[in-house]
């Protein structure tokens, strides 16, 4: 069977519009099955497979009619039975912004909170990441990430001491660069790591072909960051019509196309698209319900661009 031939834009008019109408409970519809999760190799830990991240989106000045919006992509997000919420140093306030979101949702603390570190020295680091504690209103975070590999054996010591006094629960790097792959591998052949957040996407696989192999291999867990390419192919696929096989893995919008295709590879334990939208979120959770087809689906598949 086809699938509904509807651009992303219309999709996200016809989810509003239900919204709006009280359909659907933030955004999420009430007897939507729940969520997929995968298991955090180092724990086995269960973690849902859409969370959302806050580069740009997150960036906002309270009061503003993008601040108001954030709260409801939050409620949009938990209510789907995601949790993972992603941020940084480096994405101007919008760890502030998450720990506020959170807190007048009386949901301090609450979801699994990862941010970086992002800056070189100990001392430096150390007071970097005290805070993102306090701006993200946690006393322990989930997951502390080196991000970009900046300074990172630095780093990475003084966060096995934190994991070992329990104020942090896990640790990783990060990157989004194919030119650092080299470094990356060579991370994680040589260190003990929870976590690997990498960009991969339907037009950028490079990440495929010994990253997330040996993420595998590792036993590390596998966060994709840019799953929509960094945004670009999801903009030139908006006003395309779906292709029928969208509808065999029941996919209704490119966003759930393209977050299912990343979802597909057995290494990859959660994807991150960033949003400051509900409806762009409603979007999103719905790739991480139903099927989730394997890698061999993909074979013979070809976007419209």
């Amino acid at each position: 069977m086809d699938a509904p031939r509807l651009t992303r834009a219309q999709w996200l008019r016809w989810a509003a519009g239900l919204s709006a109408a009280g359909l659907w409970p933030h955004g999420v519809p009430a007897a939507a099955p729940p969520m997929h999760t995968r298991p955090i190799p180092s724990s086995r830990e269960p973690l849902p497979v859409i969370g959302c991240g806050t580069y740009i989106g997150f960036d906002q000045a309270p009061g503003s009619a993008e601040y108001q919006r954030l709260p409801a992509v939050v409620d949009t997000l938990f209510a789907a039975g995601g949790k993972v919420i992603d941020s940084s140093p480096m994405y101007g306030r919008a760890e502030a912004t998450t720990g506020e979101v959170l807190a007048a949702r009386g949901k301090a603390g609450e979801g699994f909170l990862a941010t970086k570190v992002w800056t070189t020295g100990r001392e430096a680091g150390i007071r970097q990441m005290e805070t993102s504690m306090r701006l993200l209103g946690a006393k322990r975070l989930d997951l502390m990430q080196v991000h970009n590999l900046v300074d990172w054996r630095t780093h990475l010591a003084t966060l096995r001491g934190w994991q070992a006094e329990g104020r942090v629960r896990y640790l990783g790097v990060t990157h989004y660069t194919a030119s650092a792959y080299p470094e990356v591998e060579a991370v994680l052949k040589s260190q003990k790591l929870d976590f690997l957040q990498i960009n991969y996407a339907f037009d950028d696989r490079e990440a495929a072909e010994r990253l997330l192999p040996l993420a595998a291999d590792r036993g590390v867990a596998v966060i994709v960051n840019r799953p929509f390419g960094g945004g670009g192919l999801l903009r030139r696929l908006r006003d395309e019509p779906l292709p029928g096989w969208a509808g065999e893995i029941g996919a209704t919008s490119w966003a759930q196309v393209l977050l299912k295709f990343v979802l597909s590879h057995p290494a990859v334990t959660c994807a991150i698209p960033g949003t400051s939208r509900a409806e762009h979120m409603v979007d999103n959770v719905a790739a991480g319900r139903g099927v989730l087809p394997g890698s061999a689906f993909w074979t013979d598949k070809v976007l419209p661009v």
